[in-house]
């Protein structure tokens, strides 16, 4: 049997860095590369039949309507995305023209921007609804946890050691994102949005799983201590959750490997929130609730384990 317990100052100090690293990335660090559903402006999906096509090639056409500033990412031979501010129809006309004197031998099928356009108002909507959902869904998360435990002794410790687990893993994911927005272009967007919101619920799911395990072990009161009693119900609820994660994990990559760019961004959340809340799970919730067993809210020894 793995003492999972017992290594629990490890596992401790490992999240405890990776969460310092996730929030220093977040503020005095590059920050998150946000799309334009939370910034506003415009956003061109372009393809040209034309393998040749260079990313300078496109920047200096942005640049010649009035764009030098574009950003510009290419995503396979011919196709670029570019985000600027807010165009408008002149605007699009005047890239539109650059488009087909850069290239006069194509046809307008053969040039085909896609145009997205987001006000800033609502961009300021999309941010303020994502924080109140974020926060309405942990708001329930706990309350569904009181009831669910509620024949366990103290089951709010339960919900409160979940959303800490849940809490880790929206900080941990936001983390990898300011990462794979320098790396790979990695936007926040609305997607990515559903995507935290999905693995806010793989989260606590597999967070119940074990909570659960340890709730019926503990119904048996074999006199043995909390601790024994976590660390065994970990052991046997492991292979579950790893095994639900491992197949979950191989669907998302294979999406990743063929659903193309559209989906790249919210299939990256996914595959970090199923990782991530399978690890918070195991070595964070329940350890949260160890913790405050045989310590207390506020790290004091409790008076029965004070010797």
């Amino acid at each position: 049997m793995i003492d999972f317990i017992g290594k629990r100052v490890w596992f401790a100090g490992l999240s405890a860095i990776l969460v310092i690293a996730s929030v220093l990335l977040l503020t005095v660090g590059p920050g998150l590369n946000e799309g334009i559903d939370f910034t506003g402006g415009t956003s061109t999906t372009l393809q040209i039949n034309d393998e040749n096509v260079k990313t300078d090639d496109v920047r200096s056409i942005f640049a010649e309507a009035g764009f030098g500033d574009a950003l510009i990412q290419s995503t396979g031979e011919g196709s670029f995305f570019i985000r600027t501010e807010v165009q408008n129809e002149v605007a699009q006309n005047a890239i539109l023209a650059a488009l087909n004197r850069a290239y006069p031998d194509q046809t307008a099928s053969e040039i085909r921007p896609e145009v997205t356009t987001v006000g800033k108002s609502v961009a300021d909507d999309t941010v303020s609804n994502s924080i109140q959902a974020i926060v309405v869904a942990s708001i329930f998360i706990i309350l569904f946890l009181f009831w669910a435990f509620r024949s366990v002794a103290a089951a709010y410790r339960y919900g409160l050691a979940a959303v800490i687990a849940l809490a880790h893993d929206v900080v941990l994911t936001l983390g990898l994102f300011v990462i794979l927005g320098e790396v790979i272009g990695a936007e926040v967007n609305a997607s990515f949005i559903v995507g935290t919101l999905t693995v806010i619920g793989y989260s606590v799911n597999d967070t119940i799983v074990v909570f659960d395990r340890i709730r019926e072990n503990v119904r048996l009161g074999t006199g043995r201590s909390f601790r024994a009693v976590v660390n065994q119900s970990l052991n046997e609820s492991i292979m579950r959750s790893l095994g639900t994660s491992f197949t979950t994990g191989v669907v998302i990559v294979a999406m990743l490997l063929f659903g193309g760019e559209t989906l790249r961004d919210f299939l990256l959340v996914l595959l970090a929130g199923v990782v991530i809340g399978t690890y918070s799970s195991i070595f964070v919730a329940a350890q949260v609730l160890v913790f405050w067993e045989e310590r207390g809210l506020f790290g004091r020894r409790r008076p029965a384990e004070a010797n």
